[in-house]
């Protein structure tokens, strides 16, 4: 007994440990934005971690316009997936963090892939924006998601929102 209570203290010391367990997780972020500043206020997700068969994970994805001009004032829009640097990541708000399991990571890259691929003018200010996108990846994961008319231009107050929805994930109001 002794000497596997000495292996076991000798193997901590050494610095031997075991694998990390398999764990992505999808962070939920809003950016306030600016009209007048150049990037809209905006929603995106971003997956970080590692797939059950040891795949890395680090991807984000945020629903937008092609091209942001007054047509989308108007009615859909070509659309387009957005991937954000991690310069512009470092200056949003993280409401909130879920762990996924590889099926659900399947399906977030799924639903994304078939809002990217969408035929024709896909972006719609009031019926299909990034919030509606960041809710189908927030209903994949099992979050209560509703969409209030009057926070479908307001990312942030609307993940506060559905945050409020979900008291299970402790989150806090940003302000």
């Amino acid at each position: 007994m002794f000497r596997l209570v000495t292996l076991a203290i000798a193997l901590v010391l050494s610095g031997w440990s075991l694998p990390a367990a398999a764990e992505v997780k999808m962070a939920f972020h809003s950016f306030n934005g600016s009209v007048l500043f150049g990037r809209y206020p905006h929603t995106f997700v971003r997956l970080s971690g590692t797939m059950q068969d040891g795949t890395k994970v680090e991807e984000n994805y945020g629903f937008t316009a092609k091209k942001v001009t007054t047509a989308i004032l108007n009615g859909p829009v070509e659309h387009d997936i957005q991937v954000e640097n991690a310069s512009y990541i470092q200056k949003t708000n993280v409401h909130f963090t879920v762990t996924l399991t590889d099926a659900q990571v399947g399906k977030v890259r799924a639903t994304m892939r078939k809002w990217r691929d969408a035929p024709g003018k896909y972006y719609d200010l009031d019926t299909r924006n990034c919030i509606h996108f960041v809710g189908a990846m927030a209903q994949i994961a099992g979050l209560k998601v509703d969409y209030p008319k009057n926070m479908l231009r307001r990312p942030k107050k609307w993940l506060n929102h559905i945050a409020a929805q979900n008291p299970q994930l402790g989150a806090k109001r940003i302000r």
